[in-house]
């Protein structure tokens, strides 16, 4: 299909001037399917892999119902993790930034409530927020749904499912029936369909970019004895050596387990999984997005939402139980035309699996049996970056560029010796160069950023 501008769109004039000051100019898929009839009104449901447009597909169309000068929650987007919905904030904001007076609220768990109560005092129009929260908010009667216009569930499948489930009925019990609401999600599961049903008014489905092209993503599965399954994960790392790989396992324990064995192996490495505060899983998505940490191990619940755009390889450690969340995992890799590695690790009994997914493609698969020595010598799979933490961030007025500047002015490191730079609210996280690190804290400790003394410490 040919790309459509979306200026072909009945779009408000700041909405298309916003799109066109961020470059966005041809539709994705999920975007030029989905949004003529969400903006028609319709109730959709839209299934597109990561990183295809789907974030922007119904901010545009919500922004589109918002009215500011009304002082009621109009709109609200349901999430399962703090990161996505930091991110979908982050969008919703970029597309909002010509229209005037438009305010979102960010209702996450795992941190304070009081800034979010003092933000909720004067009614937004957008929230963005985790299931728990959202409902604590509305059973505190902090928050109230009466005026909402457009209800959307991101990752509909997870919010529908397990933990999230029994709040997101909940809080669907606080909306009013006249309300638009979208789903949308990577995968869908018959819990979805069921819910769909009872909450959708026949909503149209849209479903593209499912589907990783074979020409992008390197695919091969592996079959190996399930007692050497971490010598065989060890061995593809040191042949490949990825410049980062997301390893999925089933359970929190594997995860777990395996972190810890490939630690001890050497191998630069972090977890992610339901067992680490809010801070600490903000530090280690920061040390694997600017290239402090190389392997990032978790499960597919714990993966969810993360955006990870240029991600080298997806290592199955296990197959999954089903063939979608198999297509979920290599989408995560080879996106925006890069190319990308997925290798899968299958045991003889899990042979079922490999057939599911084969006929899900439509095709057979590569399979080899994967020759594991009786010692398997390690090239560990090493950071040359390392990560240090200023603790100041944006609300002392601390931006990218005024750490970048007193690194490489009264510092005296080189441009190329600083990597990625994330701030957050009260801190601000460089990644460095491990060879000048040392010298790097030494200075900013010793130096001042913006005329202000900031503690400095490694998190590696």
């Amino acid at each position: 299909m040919e790309s459509q501008p979306f200026s072909t769109l009945a779009l408000k004039p700041e909405l298309l001037q916003a799109l066109e000051s961020l470059s966005f100019t041809a539709m994705t898929p999920i975007q030029a399917q989905s949004l003529p009839p969400m903006l028609a009104g319709h109730d959709v449901i839209g299934q597109a892999r990561t990183g295809s447009g789907k974030t922007a597909a119904y901010g545009l169309a919500l922004l589109s119902r918002i009215d500011p000068a009304l002082d009621q929650v109009q709109a609200l987007i349901l999430c399962p993790t703090r990161e996505l919905a930091d991110q979908i904030s982050k969008e919703i904001r970029r597309l909002a930034r010509c229209l005037p007076n438009i305010k979102l609220t960010q209702l996450s768990g795992g941190i304070s409530q009081r800034p979010q109560l003092a933000s909720l005092e004067h009614e937004p129009h957008i929230i963005v927020g985790m299931a728990g929260r959202v409902l604590e908010h509305l059973e505190q009667g902090t928050l109230k749904l009466e005026g909402l216009r457009v209800l959307v569930l991101d990752e509909a499948d997870r919010m529908l499912d397990g933990d999230f489930e029994e709040a997101s009925r909940a809080i669907v019990a606080h909306t009013p029936s006249t309300r638009q609401t979208l789903f949308f999600s990577a995968t869908y599961n018959e819990i979805v369909r069921d819910f769909s049903k009872t909450l959708q008014r026949d909503p149209v489905e849209v479903t593209v970019d499912t589907v990783t092209s074979p020409s992008q993503v390197e695919q091969q599965f592996y079959e190996v004895d399930p007692l050497r399954r971490i010598d065989a994960l060890a061995m593809l790392l040191s042949q490949r050596q990825p410049e980062s790989a997301l390893v999925f396992c089933h359970t929190r324990r594997d995860a777990q387990d395996v972190e810890q064995q490939l630690s001890k192996r050497g191998y630069s490495v972090l977890g992610l999984h339901g067992d680490i505060e809010q801070r600490e899983r903000d530090e280690v998505l920061v040390r694997f997005h600017n290239g402090s940490c190389r392997v990032l191990v978790a499960t597919d619940v714990a993966a969810r939402g993360l955006d990870i755009p240029d991600l080298a390889a997806v290592i199955s450690y296990e197959l999954p139980e089903d063939a979608q969340s198999h297509t979920h995992r290599v989408g995560r890799t080879g996106r925006a035309g890069r190319s990308g590695l997925a290798l899968h690790l299958f045991s003889h009994r899990e042979r079922g699996r490999v057939a599911a997914i084969e006929a899900d493609l439509g095709h057979p698969v590569s399979t080899k049996k994967l020759a594991i020595p009786a010692t398997v010598s390690d090239n560990p799979v090493q950071a040359t970056r390392t990560t240090i933490c200023i603790d100041g961030g944006r609300r002392d007025k601390l931006r990218p560029g005024d750490i970048l500047g007193a690194l490489t002015g009264d510092a005296g490191l080189p441009k190329e010796a600083v990597g990625k730079i994330s701030t957050f609210d009260t801190r601000t996280y460089v990644a460095i160069d491990k060879k000048v690190a040392a010298t790097a804290i030494k200075r900013l400790r010793e130096g001042k950023i913006k005329n202000k003394n900031f503690r400095v410490r490694p998190i590696d």
